[in-house]
C-alpha cells in the first residue's frame, strides 16, 4: 500500500533559472577538462520517444521541476518497507500540476511489492489531463545467482520506494542544451564534469538541471542494489560491499538530475540511473572504457526545487 501523499511534508521554491546559453557557459570548462572532445548546442528537442532515447515522452519543456522524494535514510541502516510513493498522486499534490500533463524521467529505489525484493527503478512515466498512462518504466534486481534481471514495468505500476530523483516537465517539445562528449582524459564522470563546474560559476545561487543521456559507446560501471540487508548498514564500505557491481556496455540510456548544492532541502547532488534494450540497467558511476566512451545527452533547467518527505536527519554516505 502506497502513502498517501497528502499526508506527506512538501517543500517547494522557485530557484534561478539560467538560460541554456548560460549552462552552457557554465559546464563547458568543466566538461573540457575531462574529455578530449566536447560540443555544446541549443537546440529543438528530438522526439525522445523514439530510439534510441526510449522516453515516456517527446521533450522536456513546460514547468520543469527538479524534484527529490524520501531519502537513503529509509533504505539505510535497515530499510522501511512503508515508504512506498505513487508517483501519479505524488506529482498531482504538487502546485500547477494537479490537473496538466506531466512527464517524470530519473533515478529512484524501484516498487519492491511488484517483485517482493528490493531493486533499482528507472523512472519514464507520462500521464495526460485524463489520466491516460504511458509507461517506459524499468526495475533491475540482482537475482539468487548474483545475475542481472531487468524488467518493464506493467503500465499501471506507477509506484517507487523510499527515494528517488526526478525532473519533471510537461513533456514539451522546445529548447534543449544537446551536450556531446568523447574520450574521456579526466578523472570526473559525465555528470560531476557538468556538475562541479556548473557549481563553480553559480556559486551565489542555486541551479538544478534534468534530462537523458545515451552512452553510445563503450562500456560504464554501475551498481544494483542487492536484496534488503537484514543486517544493518553503517559505512560506506558496508554499503559497497552490499551493492552488486557491473560493466554494463553500450547502449545505455540514463536519466535523472543534479544540482548545484544540497541547500536547506538537503539535496542529493547527483542521481541518474540507466536502461537498456539488451537487459542491462543500473544506477550510473563512471565509464570503464575511457579512451572509447562517447557520450550524448540533452538538459533542461529547472524552475523550482521540490523536496517531499525529507527525513529529520540524514546520513552522508550513500549518496554516490
Amino acid at each position: 500500500m502506497s502513502l498517501d501523499s497528502k499526508s506527506l511534508k512538501y517543500e517547494s521554491k522557485y530557484i534561478f533559472t539560467p538560460t541554456l546559453e548560460e549552462l552552457s557557459k557554465a559546464i563547458t570548462p568543466g566538461l573540457n577538462e575531462n574529455f578530449a572532445e566536447v560540443t555544446l548546442s541549443i537546440i529543438d528537442c528530438p522526439d525522445l520517444s523514439k530510439a534510441p532515447y526510449h522516453l515516456a515522452s517527446s521533450g522536456l519543456t513546460g514547468d520543469t521541476i527538479v524534484m527529490e522524494y524520501g531519502s537513503p535514510d529509509y533504505l539505510l541502516p535497515l530499510v522501511d518497507k512503508s515508504k512506498i510513493y505513487d508517483l501519479i498522486p505524488l506529482i498531482r499534490n504538487i502546485s500547477g500540476y494537479e490537473n496538466k500533463e506531466f512527464f517524470i524521467a530519473g533515478a529512484g529505489a524501484g516498487p519492491h511489492p511488484l517483485i517482493n525484493q528490493n531493486c533499482e527503478g528507472i523512472m519514464n512515466l507520462k500521464v495526460d489531463k485524463n489520466g491516460k498512462i504511458i509507461n517506459e518504466t524499468h526495475i533491475s534486481r540482482v537475482t539468487d545467482d548474483g545475475s542481472m534481471d531487468v524488467q518493464k514495468v506493467p503500465s499501471n505500476e506507477t509506484r517507487s520506494a523510499l527515494l528517488g530523483n526526478v525532473f519533471i516537465s510537461e513533456g514539451k517539445v522546445g529548447k534543449v542544451l544537446k551536450v556531446s562528449c568523447k574520450k574521456r582524459i579526466g578523472s570526473e564522470n559525465f555528470i560531476s564534469a557538468m556538475r562541479l563546474s556548473m557549481a563553480k560559476h553559480f556559486k551565489d545561487t542555486t541551479v538544478g538541471v534534468g534530462g537523458v543521456f545515451l552512452i553510445k559507446t563503450g562500456k560504464v560501471k554501475q551498481h544494483v542494489m542487492n536484496d534488503f540487508s537484514k543486517s544493518p548498514i553503517n559505512t560506506e564500505d558496508e554499503l559497497n560491499n552490499w551493492l552488486k557491481f557491473y560493466d554494463m556496455s553500450a547502449p545505455l540510456i540514463a536519466v535523472g538530475t543534479f544540482v548545484t548544492d544540497e541547500t536547506d532541502f538537503d539535496l542529493r547532488l547527483q542521481h541518474f540511473h540507466s536502461f537498456s534494450m539488451h537487459g542491462e540497467a543500473g544506477h550510473y558511476h563512471y565509464d570503464v572504457t575511457p579512451d572509447i566512451v562517447e557520450y550524448e545527452g540533452y538538459f533542461n533547467v529547472g524552475a523550482r526545487i521540490v523536496r517531499i518527505d525529507r527525513p529529520e536527519s540524514s546520513l552522508k554516505f550513500g549518496r554516490d
